[in-house]
C-alpha cells in the first residue's frame, strides 16, 4: 500500500468512529468493558472520539507526514515490536498508527487490561482494503517479539527496568512513568475550572496525562476548584474508584494528615508530582520565574501542562485538553515518526 491508500483508511476509520461506529463495536466496547472494569463504555468512547478527532482527519495527517521523509514501499520491509501499556483504552493506538503511516510492520504486545479494541480497529480497516492486513501482527499472550529491527515499549518505572535491559542492544524508544500537572493563579473562571475536571477524572486519573498535581499561588482559596469539581461526583457511583477514594481518606485520616475533601477528590500538599487515584497534590508557588525554573528541573517526570498562564521554557495547554492529544505530541518527547524514519 502506498502511503496515501494508508491516509485513506485511516480517515476511513476517523470517519466510522465518528458516526458511532456498528453493532460490531458496540460488541466489543462491552467485552473491553467486562474484562477491565477501569474501561468504563463512557471512558472507552471518549478515547475512541479523542483519537478521531485529533489523529484521523485528512487535513491533520496529511500535514503531519510532510514532516518527514517517508520511504515509498507497496509492503512493509520492517518490523517494529510494540510494547502496549493498558491503562487507558487504546493508549498504545499513537505508536500503532506511526508503525502504519512509516509502512513498517507492528509486531504488537498487547496489556492483558486492553486486548480487544486495537485489534477490531484494525480487523475493520482490513474489511476495506485487504492489503493493511500485511502491517499488523498481534501476538499470543504467551508469544515473545522477534525478529524486529526496532522496539517501542511503554510501562512503569520497575517495567522501564527491565526493557533496557532487554531491548537496549536494539534501536528503541522506553517510556517511563510522567504526570500532567496544572498551574492555577486564582483568576480562574467556574468554566476553566470545570474544564480542569476533565484533565483530572478523564480516565479516572489513569493516565500519564492526566492532572495529578496542583500549583497554587501563596493564599491560595481553594473552595471555588472544590465546588466547580464537586460536578464530578457521579464519579463515587463507580465501584474501584470510591474504593480508592475511602482507602485514601482512610489513611489521611489514621496518619492526621492535613487533606482537603469535596466528596469524590482528596487535595492534599505534597512536593510528589504523582499521587494515588481519587487524590490530587498540590503545591505553593512565590512567582512565575521561580516555577518555570522548578518545572525545568521535573522535565523529565512532566508529561504536560494546562492552565492559563505562559511560561518561557514549558508548553501550557488549555484547561480540558490534556486527553486529547494531537499527532505531534509524543509521549515523553520521543518523535516516533523521525525515530522510524531514521531505521
Amino acid at each position: 500500500m502506498k502511503i496515501q491508500k494508508r491516509i485513506d483508511l485511516l480517515v476511513q476509520l476517523g470517519q466510522y468512529i465518528q458516526d458511532g461506529g456498528d453493532a460490531e463495536l458496540d460488541t466489543v466496547i462491552r467485552k473491553s468493558t467486562a474484562d477491565n472494569p477501569w474501561f468504563t463504555e463512557e471512558n472507552v468512547r471518549f478515547a475512541l472520539q479523542s483519537i478521531s478527532s485529533s489523529m484521523l482527519q485528512e487535513s491533520e495527517l496529511n500535514a503531519w507526514i510532510a514532516q518527514y521523509t517517508l520511504p515509498e514501499s507497496n509492503f512493509p520491509e520492517k518490523s517494529v515490536g510494540l510494547v502496549m501499556a493498558g491503562n487507558l483504552p487504546l493508549v498504545g493506538f499513537h505508536d500503532w498508527l506511526c508503525v502504519f503511516v512509516a509502512g513498517m510492520r507492528a509486531q504488537v504486545k498487547l496489556s492483558e487490561k486492553d486486548q480487544h479494541l486495537l485489534p477490531f480497529l484494525v480487523k475493520k480497516m482490513a474489511e476495506w482494503d485487504f492489503e493493511s492486513w500485511a502491517y499488523t501482527e498481534f501476538l499470543k499472550p504467551d508469544e515473545r517479539l522477534h525478529g524486529f529491527d526496532a522496539v517501542i515499549a511503554t510501562g512503569s518505572n520497575n517495567t522501564a527496568r527491565y526493557f533496557e535491559q532487554y531491548f537496549g542492544k536494539y534501536p528503541h524508544i522506553i517510556r517511563h512513568n510522567r504526570n500532567g500537572i496544572a498551574i492555577l493563579n486564582g483568576q480562574e473562571t467556574a468554566d476553566d475550572l470545570h474544564a480542569l475536571g476533565i484533565d483530572i477524572f478523564a480516565y479516572f486519573g489513569l493516565g500519564c496525562r492526566n492532572v495529578s498535581k496542583l500549583y497554587v499561588p501563596e493564599n491560595y482559596n481553594f473552595e471555588p476548584l472544590l465546588e466547580a469539581l464537586h460536578a464530578y461526583n457521579a464519579l463515587a457511583l463507580h465501584n474501584k474508584y470510591i474504593n480508592n477514594f475511602d482507602y485514601n481518606f482512610t489513611l489521611y485520616v489514621l496518619n492526621n494528615m492535613p487533606y482537603m475533601n469535596n466528596g469524590c477528590l482528596l487535595l492534599r500538599e505534597d512536593p510528589s508530582l504523582q499521587s494515588r487515584i481519587a487524590s490530587v497534590h498540590y503545591e505553593y508557588y512565590t512567582d512565575l520565574n521561580s516555577l518555570n525554573a522548578h518545572l525545568a528541573s521535573l522535565k523529565d517526570q512532566i508529561q504536560c501542562i494546562v492552565g492559563k498562564l505562559v511560561l518561557p521554557d514549558h508548553v501550557v495547554l488549555p484547561f480540558g485538553k490534556s486527553q486529547a492529544p494531537s499527532l505531534t505530541d509524543y509521549p515523553d518527547g520521543a518523535d516516533v515518526m523521525a525515530f522510524l524514519c531514521g531505521l
